[in-house]
Protein backbone atom coordinates (compact mmCIF):
# COMPACT_ATOMS: atom_id res chain seq x y z
CA UNK A 1 0.00 0.00 0.00
CA UNK A 2 1.02 3.37 -1.11
CA UNK A 3 2.16 4.78 2.71
CA UNK A 4 0.88 8.25 1.57
CA UNK A 5 -2.32 6.47 1.51
CA UNK A 6 -2.25 5.58 4.89
CA UNK A 7 -2.76 8.75 6.75
CA UNK A 8 -6.28 9.12 4.24
CA UNK A 9 -7.52 5.59 5.00
CA UNK A 10 -7.09 5.83 8.87
CA UNK A 11 -8.62 8.86 8.79
CA UNK A 12 -11.90 6.89 7.29
CA UNK A 13 -11.85 4.16 9.30
CA UNK A 14 -11.93 6.13 12.28
CA UNK A 15 -15.00 8.38 10.91
CA UNK A 16 -16.57 5.07 9.87
CA UNK A 17 -15.79 3.61 13.37
CA UNK A 18 -17.40 7.00 15.41
CA UNK A 19 -20.59 6.72 12.96
CA UNK A 20 -21.25 3.47 13.77
CA UNK A 21 -21.05 4.02 17.10
CA UNK A 22 -23.56 7.02 16.48
CA UNK A 23 -26.14 5.06 14.77
CA UNK A 24 -25.90 2.62 17.36
CA UNK A 25 -26.26 4.74 20.08
CA UNK A 26 -29.63 6.22 19.40
CA UNK A 27 -30.77 3.51 17.20
CA UNK A 28 -33.91 1.70 19.88
CA UNK A 29 -34.89 5.67 20.73
CA UNK A 30 -35.63 6.17 17.17
CA UNK A 31 -36.61 2.85 16.61
CA UNK A 32 -39.80 3.62 18.16
CA UNK A 33 -40.29 7.29 17.10
CA UNK A 34 -39.84 6.90 13.64
CA UNK A 35 -39.67 9.23 11.38
CA UNK A 36 -37.05 10.94 9.53
CA UNK A 37 -33.38 10.73 10.82
CA UNK A 38 -32.52 14.15 9.06
CA UNK A 39 -28.85 14.10 11.75
CA UNK A 40 -28.04 10.79 11.28
CA UNK A 41 -27.93 11.00 7.50
CA UNK A 42 -26.02 14.49 7.65
CA UNK A 43 -23.86 11.97 9.62
CA UNK A 44 -23.85 8.93 6.91
CA UNK A 45 -23.11 12.22 4.34
CA UNK A 46 -20.27 13.71 6.01
CA UNK A 47 -18.61 10.11 6.89
CA UNK A 48 -18.14 10.16 3.02
CA UNK A 49 -20.49 7.53 2.39
CA UNK A 50 -22.74 9.08 -0.36
CA UNK A 51 -20.15 8.13 -3.09
CA UNK A 52 -18.88 4.98 -2.54
CA UNK A 53 -20.65 3.76 -5.80
CA UNK A 54 -19.82 7.00 -7.67
CA UNK A 55 -17.13 5.70 -10.61
CA UNK A 56 -13.58 7.60 -9.75
CA UNK A 57 -14.19 9.02 -13.34
CA UNK A 58 -16.77 11.39 -11.96
CA UNK A 59 -14.84 12.19 -8.86
CA UNK A 60 -16.38 9.25 -6.12
CA UNK A 61 -14.58 6.23 -5.16
CA UNK A 62 -16.03 3.07 -6.94
CA UNK A 63 -13.75 1.07 -9.97
CA UNK A 64 -10.13 0.95 -10.93
CA UNK A 65 -8.27 0.11 -8.25
CA UNK A 66 -10.71 1.75 -5.81
CA UNK A 67 -14.24 0.29 -4.48
CA UNK A 68 -15.76 -2.54 -5.81
CA UNK A 69 -19.29 -4.41 -4.87
CA UNK A 70 -17.79 -6.46 -2.20
CA UNK A 71 -17.04 -3.21 -0.36
CA UNK A 72 -19.85 -1.53 -0.78
CA UNK A 73 -21.77 -4.42 0.34
CA UNK A 74 -19.79 -4.92 3.42
CA UNK A 75 -20.64 -1.23 4.59
CA UNK A 76 -24.34 -1.51 3.83
CA UNK A 77 -24.10 -5.06 5.91
CA UNK A 78 -22.04 -2.99 8.96
CA UNK A 79 -24.52 -0.19 9.10
CA UNK A 80 -27.18 -3.26 9.11
CA UNK A 81 -25.67 -4.95 12.39
CA UNK A 82 -26.66 -1.34 14.02
CA UNK A 83 -29.16 0.32 12.19
CA UNK A 84 -30.97 -1.40 9.40
CA UNK A 85 -32.92 0.95 8.33
CA UNK A 86 -30.20 3.41 7.80
CA UNK A 87 -28.41 0.78 6.13
CA UNK A 88 -31.31 0.10 3.50
CA UNK A 89 -31.19 4.01 2.87
CA UNK A 90 -28.07 4.11 1.82
CA UNK A 91 -27.73 1.02 -0.19
CA UNK A 92 -30.38 2.64 -2.17
CA UNK A 93 -28.70 5.45 -2.72
CA UNK A 94 -26.04 3.29 -4.25
CA UNK A 95 -28.68 1.19 -6.10
CA UNK A 96 -29.66 4.62 -7.58
CA UNK A 97 -26.23 5.52 -8.70
CA UNK A 98 -25.43 2.07 -10.10
CA UNK A 99 -28.71 2.39 -12.32
CA UNK A 100 -27.84 5.72 -13.39
CA UNK A 101 -24.48 3.98 -14.21
CA UNK A 102 -26.15 0.85 -16.18
CA UNK A 103 -28.64 3.02 -18.10
CA UNK A 104 -27.87 6.18 -19.05
CA UNK A 105 -25.80 8.11 -22.01
CA UNK A 106 -22.93 9.69 -21.45
CA UNK A 107 -23.67 12.81 -21.22
CA UNK A 108 -26.97 11.84 -17.97
CA UNK A 109 -23.32 9.77 -16.11
CA UNK A 110 -21.36 12.59 -16.06
CA UNK A 111 -24.29 15.23 -15.12
CA UNK A 112 -25.84 13.06 -12.82
CA UNK A 113 -22.90 10.90 -11.14
CA UNK A 114 -20.47 14.08 -11.23
CA UNK A 115 -23.64 16.48 -9.48
CA UNK A 116 -23.85 13.43 -6.79
CA UNK A 117 -20.14 14.09 -5.90
CA UNK A 118 -20.57 18.15 -5.99
CA UNK A 119 -23.53 18.41 -4.33
CA UNK A 120 -23.77 15.26 -2.18
CA UNK A 121 -27.16 14.69 -3.30
CA UNK A 122 -29.43 12.11 -1.58
CA UNK A 123 -30.86 9.98 -4.17
CA UNK A 124 -34.46 8.56 -3.78
CA UNK A 125 -36.33 5.76 -5.29
CA UNK A 126 -39.59 5.60 -6.77
CA UNK A 127 -38.59 2.68 -9.30
CA UNK A 128 -41.47 0.06 -9.21
CA UNK A 129 -42.11 -1.25 -12.47
CA UNK A 130 -45.43 -3.51 -10.51
CA UNK A 131 -46.82 -0.47 -9.38
CA UNK A 132 -49.10 0.90 -12.95
CA UNK A 133 -50.63 3.94 -10.78
CA UNK A 134 -47.97 6.24 -12.00
CA UNK A 135 -48.52 7.16 -15.89
CA UNK A 136 -46.41 8.75 -18.73
CA UNK A 137 -48.28 10.45 -20.86
CA UNK A 138 -45.53 11.77 -24.23
CA UNK A 139 -45.42 15.78 -24.42
CA UNK A 140 -44.43 15.69 -28.13
CA UNK A 141 -41.22 16.90 -27.25
CA UNK A 142 -39.51 13.31 -26.66
CA UNK A 143 -40.36 13.90 -22.82
CA UNK A 144 -43.10 12.78 -20.66
CA UNK A 145 -46.07 13.96 -17.79
CA UNK A 146 -46.14 11.93 -14.89
CA UNK A 147 -49.39 11.60 -13.17
CA UNK A 148 -51.08 9.64 -10.78
CA UNK A 149 -48.76 7.82 -7.21
CA UNK A 150 -46.18 5.65 -6.04
CA UNK A 151 -45.88 3.39 -3.43
CA UNK A 152 -42.63 2.00 -1.21
CA UNK A 153 -40.41 5.23 -2.41
CA UNK A 154 -37.63 4.00 -0.49
CA UNK A 155 -35.29 7.49 0.47
CA UNK A 156 -37.72 9.97 -1.59
CA UNK A 157 -38.52 11.95 1.75
CA UNK A 158 -35.40 14.04 2.39
CA UNK A 159 -33.52 13.79 -1.13
CA UNK A 160 -32.71 15.93 -3.74
CA UNK A 161 -33.09 13.67 -6.85
CA UNK A 162 -34.55 10.39 -7.56
CA UNK A 163 -35.05 7.80 -9.92
CA UNK A 164 -38.51 7.00 -11.31
CA UNK A 165 -41.10 4.62 -13.32
CA UNK A 166 -44.10 5.48 -14.73
CA UNK A 167 -46.71 3.54 -16.86
CA UNK A 168 -47.13 3.94 -20.79
CA UNK A 169 -50.28 2.75 -21.05
CA UNK A 170 -50.22 3.20 -25.28
CA UNK A 171 -47.08 0.47 -25.33
CA UNK A 172 -47.60 -1.23 -21.45
CA UNK A 173 -43.74 -0.70 -21.01
CA UNK A 174 -42.21 1.45 -17.84
CA UNK A 175 -40.74 4.93 -19.02
CA UNK A 176 -37.49 5.40 -16.96
CA UNK A 177 -36.33 8.79 -15.83
CA UNK A 178 -34.42 10.88 -13.43
CA UNK A 179 -36.06 14.15 -12.05
CA UNK A 180 -35.28 16.45 -8.94
CA UNK A 181 -37.38 15.85 -6.01
CA UNK A 182 -37.92 19.29 -5.88
CA UNK A 183 -39.66 19.32 -9.31
CA UNK A 184 -43.48 21.54 -9.18
CA UNK A 185 -46.11 18.64 -9.28
CA UNK A 186 -43.74 15.98 -7.15
CA UNK A 187 -45.28 15.54 -3.42
CA UNK A 188 -43.43 12.98 -1.37
CA UNK A 189 -45.78 11.88 1.87
CA UNK A 190 -44.67 11.38 4.93
CA UNK A 191 -46.92 8.04 5.34
CA UNK A 192 -44.53 5.03 6.19
CA UNK A 193 -45.81 3.81 9.56
CA UNK A 194 -44.51 -0.23 9.35
CA UNK A 195 -44.16 -2.63 12.11
CA UNK A 196 -40.34 -2.04 11.30
CA UNK A 197 -37.30 -0.47 8.85
CA UNK A 198 -39.55 2.56 10.16
CA UNK A 199 -36.69 4.94 8.85
CA UNK A 200 -36.15 4.26 5.54
CA UNK A 201 -38.53 7.20 4.10
CA UNK A 202 -40.64 4.82 2.02
CA UNK A 203 -43.83 6.73 1.78
CA UNK A 204 -45.66 7.19 -0.79
CA UNK A 205 -45.16 9.92 -3.62
CA UNK A 206 -47.53 11.65 -5.87
CA UNK A 207 -47.17 13.03 -9.39
CA UNK A 208 -49.26 15.67 -10.60
CA UNK A 209 -48.67 16.81 -14.17
CA UNK A 210 -44.95 16.54 -13.73
CA UNK A 211 -42.83 17.28 -16.51
CA UNK A 212 -40.15 15.12 -17.71
CA UNK A 213 -37.69 15.93 -20.19
CA UNK A 214 -36.07 14.57 -23.08
CA UNK A 215 -32.75 14.64 -21.51
CA UNK A 216 -34.11 12.76 -18.00
CA UNK A 217 -35.37 9.71 -20.24
CA UNK A 218 -33.29 6.78 -19.25
CA UNK A 219 -33.24 4.65 -22.17
CA UNK A 220 -32.31 0.62 -20.31
CA UNK A 221 -30.77 -1.12 -22.89
CA UNK A 222 -31.83 -4.70 -23.44
CA UNK A 223 -28.52 -6.30 -22.34
CA UNK A 224 -27.11 -8.81 -19.69
CA UNK A 225 -25.40 -6.03 -17.89
CA UNK A 226 -28.40 -3.58 -17.89
CA UNK A 227 -29.90 -6.22 -15.63
CA UNK A 228 -27.27 -5.98 -13.37
CA UNK A 229 -29.41 -3.46 -12.03
CA UNK A 230 -31.62 -6.26 -10.06
CA UNK A 231 -28.69 -8.00 -8.78
CA UNK A 232 -27.13 -4.95 -7.45
CA UNK A 233 -30.65 -4.91 -5.31
CA UNK A 234 -30.72 -7.95 -4.28
CA UNK A 235 -27.18 -7.77 -2.70
CA UNK A 236 -28.26 -4.67 -0.78
CA UNK A 237 -31.30 -6.39 0.63
CA UNK A 238 -29.15 -9.88 1.16
CA UNK A 239 -26.48 -7.76 3.36
CA UNK A 240 -29.00 -5.96 5.02
CA UNK A 241 -29.92 -9.47 5.95
CA UNK A 242 -26.55 -10.87 6.73
CA UNK A 243 -26.30 -7.49 8.76
CA UNK A 244 -29.23 -7.69 10.96
CA UNK A 245 -28.21 -11.47 11.91
CA UNK A 246 -24.94 -10.42 12.90
CA UNK A 247 -26.55 -7.06 14.62
CA UNK A 248 -28.93 -9.69 17.08
CA UNK A 249 -25.68 -11.71 17.77
CA UNK A 250 -23.78 -9.28 19.07
CA UNK A 251 -26.73 -7.47 21.23
CA UNK A 252 -28.11 -10.72 22.48
CA UNK A 253 -24.32 -11.40 23.63
CA UNK A 254 -23.63 -7.81 25.25
CA UNK A 255 -27.03 -8.04 27.10
CA UNK A 256 -26.25 -11.29 28.39
CA UNK A 257 -22.88 -10.40 29.44
CA UNK A 258 -23.95 -7.38 31.12
CA UNK A 259 -27.22 -8.96 32.60
CA UNK A 260 -27.23 -12.37 32.11
CA UNK A 261 -27.92 -15.48 34.99
CA UNK A 262 -28.07 -19.24 34.89
CA UNK A 263 -30.98 -20.82 34.17
CA UNK A 264 -31.79 -22.22 37.95
CA UNK A 265 -31.19 -25.85 36.86
CA UNK A 266 -28.10 -25.30 34.87
CA UNK A 267 -26.01 -26.45 38.07
CA UNK A 268 -23.42 -23.59 37.11
CA UNK A 269 -22.74 -20.46 38.73
CA UNK A 270 -22.19 -18.49 35.93
CA UNK A 271 -24.30 -17.56 32.80
CA UNK A 272 -21.53 -18.12 30.37
CA UNK A 273 -21.51 -22.02 31.43
CA UNK A 274 -24.88 -22.44 30.83
CA UNK A 275 -24.65 -25.25 28.42
CA UNK A 276 -27.68 -25.07 26.88
CA UNK A 277 -26.74 -20.82 26.01
CA UNK A 278 -23.75 -21.80 24.94
CA UNK A 279 -25.39 -24.04 22.11
CA UNK A 280 -28.10 -21.24 21.44
CA UNK A 281 -25.13 -18.90 21.12
CA UNK A 282 -23.40 -21.54 18.92
CA UNK A 283 -26.25 -21.76 16.29
CA UNK A 284 -27.05 -17.74 15.72
CA UNK A 285 -23.24 -17.96 15.21
CA UNK A 286 -23.47 -20.97 12.29
CA UNK A 287 -26.25 -19.63 10.77
CA UNK A 288 -24.97 -15.53 10.41
CA UNK A 289 -21.72 -16.95 9.80
CA UNK A 290 -23.10 -19.42 6.72
CA UNK A 291 -24.91 -16.10 5.52
CA UNK A 292 -22.16 -14.14 5.48
CA UNK A 293 -20.14 -16.62 3.62
CA UNK A 294 -22.55 -16.74 0.72
CA UNK A 295 -23.27 -13.21 0.78
CA UNK A 296 -19.34 -12.90 0.12
CA UNK A 297 -19.39 -15.51 -2.52
CA UNK A 298 -22.12 -13.96 -4.38
CA UNK A 299 -20.82 -10.30 -4.21
CA UNK A 300 -17.35 -11.77 -5.46
CA UNK A 301 -19.43 -13.09 -8.53
CA UNK A 302 -20.84 -9.74 -8.82
CA UNK A 303 -17.92 -7.76 -9.13
CA UNK A 304 -16.80 -10.34 -11.50
CA UNK A 305 -19.26 -10.23 -14.05
CA UNK A 306 -19.30 -5.91 -13.72
CA UNK A 307 -15.71 -5.71 -14.69
CA UNK A 308 -17.13 -7.68 -18.28
CA UNK A 309 -19.06 -4.51 -18.81
CA UNK A 310 -20.65 -4.76 -22.34
CA UNK A 311 -19.08 -8.43 -22.81
CA UNK A 312 -21.42 -9.64 -20.02
CA UNK A 313 -22.91 -13.35 -21.34
CA UNK A 314 -26.21 -13.85 -20.29
CA UNK A 315 -24.80 -16.98 -18.84
CA UNK A 316 -22.29 -15.31 -16.39
CA UNK A 317 -24.98 -13.07 -14.60
CA UNK A 318 -27.75 -15.80 -14.42
CA UNK A 319 -24.71 -17.61 -12.41
CA UNK A 320 -24.58 -14.52 -10.62
CA UNK A 321 -28.39 -14.36 -9.78
CA UNK A 322 -28.05 -17.79 -8.81
CA UNK A 323 -25.56 -17.21 -6.07
CA UNK A 324 -27.62 -14.16 -4.90
CA UNK A 325 -30.98 -16.35 -4.67
CA UNK A 326 -28.90 -18.88 -2.35
CA UNK A 327 -27.31 -16.44 -0.38
CA UNK A 328 -30.52 -14.65 0.27
CA UNK A 329 -32.45 -17.35 0.93
CA UNK A 330 -29.48 -17.89 3.78
CA UNK A 331 -29.65 -14.70 4.55
CA UNK A 332 -33.37 -14.57 5.08
CA UNK A 333 -33.50 -17.18 7.87
CA UNK A 334 -30.69 -16.30 9.50
CA UNK A 335 -31.87 -12.45 9.97
CA UNK A 336 -35.44 -13.90 11.77
CA UNK A 337 -33.81 -16.91 13.32
CA UNK A 338 -31.68 -14.62 15.39
CA UNK A 339 -33.91 -11.75 15.84
CA UNK A 340 -36.46 -15.08 17.53
CA UNK A 341 -33.17 -16.15 19.56
CA UNK A 342 -32.33 -13.22 20.59
CA UNK A 343 -35.28 -13.04 23.32
CA UNK A 344 -34.29 -16.61 23.82
CA UNK A 345 -30.89 -16.18 24.92
CA UNK A 346 -31.89 -12.76 26.78
CA UNK A 347 -35.09 -13.54 28.98
CA UNK A 348 -38.31 -11.84 29.71
CA UNK A 349 -36.09 -8.97 31.09
CA UNK A 350 -35.01 -7.74 27.51
CA UNK A 351 -38.08 -7.61 26.09
CA UNK A 352 -38.68 -3.80 27.69
CA UNK A 353 -40.24 -1.66 25.22
CA UNK A 354 -37.47 1.16 25.92
CA UNK A 355 -34.99 -1.52 24.99
CA UNK A 356 -36.55 -2.07 21.42
CA UNK A 357 -34.42 -5.57 20.76
CA UNK A 358 -37.82 -6.47 18.99
CA UNK A 359 -36.33 -4.05 16.15
CA UNK A 360 -34.09 -7.14 14.67
CA UNK A 361 -36.98 -9.55 13.90
CA UNK A 362 -39.28 -6.62 13.32
CA UNK A 363 -36.88 -4.61 10.47
CA UNK A 364 -36.01 -8.69 9.45
CA UNK A 365 -39.74 -9.60 8.75
CA UNK A 366 -40.73 -5.87 6.88
CA UNK A 367 -37.57 -6.52 4.70
CA UNK A 368 -38.07 -10.12 4.27
CA UNK A 369 -41.37 -9.80 2.63
CA UNK A 370 -39.79 -8.04 -0.50
CA UNK A 371 -40.16 -11.13 -2.00
CA UNK A 372 -41.61 -14.58 -1.66
CA UNK A 373 -38.74 -16.67 -0.74
CA UNK A 374 -40.75 -19.34 -2.11
CA UNK A 375 -40.22 -18.43 -5.92
CA UNK A 376 -36.48 -17.96 -5.09
CA UNK A 377 -36.26 -22.04 -3.51
CA UNK A 378 -37.92 -23.22 -6.67
CA UNK A 379 -35.46 -21.31 -8.83
CA UNK A 380 -32.33 -23.10 -6.66
CA UNK A 381 -34.54 -26.48 -6.70
CA UNK A 382 -34.81 -26.25 -10.53
CA UNK A 383 -31.70 -25.71 -11.06
CA UNK A 384 -30.42 -28.96 -8.73
CA UNK A 385 -32.75 -30.79 -11.08
CA UNK A 386 -32.06 -29.91 -14.53
CA UNK A 387 -29.64 -26.98 -14.48
CA UNK A 388 -31.82 -24.18 -15.53
CA UNK A 389 -30.20 -20.97 -14.83
CA UNK A 390 -32.88 -18.44 -13.35
CA UNK A 391 -34.19 -15.90 -16.57
CA UNK A 392 -33.32 -12.18 -15.68
CA UNK A 393 -37.01 -10.69 -13.76
CA UNK A 394 -37.59 -7.82 -11.79
CA UNK A 395 -36.45 -9.80 -8.76
CA UNK A 396 -33.93 -12.16 -9.95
Amino acid sequence: MDEALRPREREQEARFAALLEALRANAAQRDLAGGHAAAEKQHIADAGLLTLAVPREFGGQFGGNGVRWSEVYATIRAIARVDSALAHLLGFQYLQVASIELWGSPAQRADWLQGTVEHRWWWGNAVNPLDTRLVAQPDGAGGWRLHGRKGFCSGTYGSQMMTVSAHDPATGNPVFAVVPTARAGITVHDDWDPIGQRQTDSGTVSFDNVEVRAAEVLQRPDTPRATLRTLVSQGVLMNLFVGLAQGALEEARAWVLANGRPWVNAGVSHVTDDPYLQQRFGEMRVQSLAAAVLADRAAALLDGAWDEGEALGAATRAEVSLAISEAKIVAHRAALEAGEQLFEACGARATGAALALDRFWRNARVHTLHDPLDYRLRDVGRHVLTRELPEPTLYT
